[in-house]
């Protein structure tokens, strides 16, 4: 059987029993349960601190993605400091495009990892693809950035144009510098327009 190993964001909780009813419980209450709950958050702290819904949280831990700490005598679920980051790292996976079943198959790779270097290195392969699909996402947003910023331009032009003006003599523009591209997100408004009749 492989050797697990746990992501150091979310920490180990195999050694925590989970809170459970009984004798024990109480004595272990009265005894002092504001030293064992300190630092806990219930499941609505945890929602508010990384603006996810409870409904979220509870479906992280569904789909084995987040463990509560353990339980309050009530049964309600406590969570360490660490499921903030779990969480927020669940959130940036999912912002580079990830589902959260390939998010869960990386928790796989890394608990399935037969050594700790291996684990690594199969994590660090992810992200060094993400990182290249994220500076090619970049460099297709600047070139739209930069259209968009020329069609503005070009489109301020436009408020000097006959009010009476029909639509369709927007294909036949004389307004504008004939050396001037029009750019294509202009253009490609009235690219299958009928021409005006002359």
């Amino acid at each position: 059987m492989a050797n697990l190993h746990r992501l150091p964001i979310l920490g180990s909780t195999a050694a925590v029993p989970v809170w459970g009813p009984g004798p024990l419980s109480i004595a272990r209450v009265e005894e002092g349960a504001d030293d064992e709950f300190a630092g806990l958050l219930q499941v609505g702290d945890l929602a508010r601190e990384v603006g996810k819904t409870v409904r979220a949280i509870h479906h992280y831990e569904s789909i084995g993605l987040l463990k509560p700490h353990r339980r309050s005598p009530g049964r309600y679920r406590l969570y360490a400091k660490d499921a903030v980051a779990r969480v927020r790292w669940i959130g940036k996976l999912h912002d580079l495009g990830m589902s959260l079943a390939q998010i869960q198959q990386i928790l796989a790779l890394w608990e399935q990892a037969p050594s700790a270097p291996e684990a690594m290195r199969q994590i660090r392969a992810i992200y060094q693809q993400k990182l290249e699909e994220v500076r090619s996402q970049i460099s297709r947003l600047s070139l739209l950035e930069r259209e968009v910023g020329a069609s503005l331009e070009y489109l301020d032009t436009c408020n000097t144009c006959d009010p009476n003006e029909l639509v369709a003599a927007c294909s036949d523009c004389t307004n504008h510098d004939d050396a001037q591209a029009e750019p294509e997100l202009v253009a490609g408004i009235y690219a299958t327009a009928e021409q005006p009749k002359s």
